[in-house]
């Protein structure tokens, strides 16, 4: 028995969720739109301000399809009423951040700058040199840049230096010492 796929989506006031043939979901809210397309096996049904997914059997397909698409449905609901956002910080002697329009340039040690494309969809902003905030509605879009950033530099466990994200532990290792 599926503990996630079970549990209803409660829609909040301002979201509504259009289910077409072929499993086409688009959820509209204050912040925007998301369309996705689910396994034409599942079930999605929408009354009274819920969302409930079904499933037909209980292969093992079937079983795992359940809670995935449920906690797809729901993370694309969380996202069109409050968003997502990650926070990157930058440590290091020099290392730094800028934005030069849709493009994000990092200055991470290497012997030349880093640009990486802002995806569309996303808004991407530096408060300081050395931080970095990525915010938008789509969880996988913004997890995922928030990856490419944080793998140009990763954190080193010697110093700190390098990119991570701010509620992140970066863990230390004691620095070898001569006899």
């Amino acid at each position: 028995m599926s503990r996630v796929g079970n549990k209803l989506i409660v829609l909040k006031d301002g979201v509504t969720v259009d289910v077409k043939a072929g499993n086409v979901v688009t959820v509209k809210g204050p912040k925007g739109e998301l369309t996705n397309t689910f396994n034409k096996d599942m079930m999605i049904t929408v009354e009274n301000n819920t969302v409930k997914v079904a499933r037909p059997s209980d292969s093992i397909q079937h079983k795992t399809l359940h809670g995935t698409t449920r906690a797809c449905l729901n993370n694309m609901v969380v996202g069109v009423t409050e968003g997502y956002k990650k926070t990157l910080i930058i440590e290091g002697v020099g290392y730094r951040a800028s934005l030069e329009g849709k493009k994000l340039v990092l200055a991470v040690g290497y012997s030349h700058l880093v640009t990486l494309d802002i995806p569309e969809g996303l808004t991407v902003s530096c408060p300081q040199p050395t931080e970095v905030s990525v915010s938008g509605i789509d969880k996988q879009l913004v997890g995922e840049f928030a990856a490419n950033i944080r793998a140009t530099r990763k954190p080193e466990p010697y110093h700190g230096k390098g990119i991570h994200y701010s509620d992140e532990v970066v863990r230390r290792k004691e620095v070898k010492k001569a006899k």
